[in-house]
C-alpha cells in the first residue's frame, strides 16, 4: 500500500492487462485495489491486472475533483480499502463491470463467494464471474439504471440459486447442462458440460466436438 502513497491525489497513468491505459487522479489505494477518477467516472481497478502506474502531467488531464463532500462510492470514511470490501460495499448497487474482450456488463452484484461473484444483468441474467478476472468496476450515478430500465424490469432481488463456496464447485452443479463461457466470445465457449475435475472442464460444442478448458482461464459463466 505504501508503494503508491506518494502518488495519492496526483495525476497518473495506469496501464492494465490488454494494454488498456487510464489517466486520472489516484484517489485511494489498498493492498489489492486502486481507485482513480478520470474526470467523469470512478474506476476501481484490482491490482492483479495493473502493469504500471506513473505520474502524469496535470495538463494532460485538465480536470479537478472536489473531495470535500464525503466518502467515495463504495467506501467508508477512514477505512482502508480492499478488493473484497469494495465488492461487498458495491453489492446491490448498479455498476458497470469489465471482464473480457471489449464487453462491459451492467447490473449489480447479488452474492460474493470465495473466488467468484454472482452478478445480475438485464441482458445476460445471472452470471457467475471469477474474481480473478474482473479488470475494473465503475459505480453508476444515483439517478441512473442500466438501459434506463424501471424497477419492474430490473428488480433488485438476491439470486436464489444454491451456491457453492468456490467457482469450480459451483460449475460442477451444471453437469449435463448447456453453459456459455466468457459471454460466448468464441463458439468453443458454448457447450454442454460433460465433466469437471482437476481444474479442467469438458464441454461438447454445437458440432458435437469435445473441448477442454482450464478453469483458471474461464472468466464468466451463464446459462443461456
Amino acid at each position: 500500500m505504501d508503494s503508491f502513497k506518494k502518488l495519492k491525489n496526483e495525476y497518473v497513468k495506469v496501464e492494465i492487462s490488454g494494454k488498456t491505459v487510464f489517466s486520472g487522479i489516484l484517489l485511494d489505494n489498498g493492498l489489492d485495489i486502486i481507485v482513480i477518477y478520470d474526470g467523469e467516472k470512478y474506476l476501481y481497478i484490482p491490482l492483479n491486472h495493473v502493469h504500471t502506474i506513473k505520474k502524469s502531467l496535470k495538463g494532460e488531464t485538465e480536470f479537478t475533483i472536489d473531495t470535500s463532500n464525503g466518502d467515495l462510492p463504495f467506501q467508508d470514511d477512514n477505512e482502508n480499502i480492499s478488493y473484497r470490501k469494495i465488492l461487498n460495499n458495491a453489492k446491490g448497487q448498479f455498476i458497470e463491470l469489465f471482464v473480457t474482450g471489449n464487453k462491459s456488463i451492467h447490473g449489480y452484484i447479488t452474492n460474493i463467494l470465495n473466488d467468484y461473484i454472482v452478478f445480475y444483468s438485464p441482458v445476460f441474467k445471472t452470471i457467475l464471474i471469477s474474481m480473478h478476472h474482473i479488470k475494473w468496476l465503475i459505480p453508476y450515478t444515483s439517478n441512473l439504471t442500466p438501459y434506463t430500465l424501471n424497477n419492474a424490469n430490473l428488480p433488485i432481488v438476491p439470486s436464489n440459486i444454491p451456491l457453492a463456496r468456490t467457482f469450480e464447485e459451483q460449475l460442477k452443479k451444471y453437469t449435463d447442462q448447456l453453459l456459455v463461457f466468457d459471454l460466448g466470445d468464441s463458439p468453443d465457449k458454448i457447450g454442454l458440460v460433460k465433466n469437471i475435475s482437476n481444474n479442467i472442464i469438458e464441454i461438447i460444442t454445437a458440432e458435437g466436438t469435445p473441448v477442454y478448458w482450464k478453469l483458471t482461464h474461464i472468466k464468466s459463466v451463464h446459462l443461456p
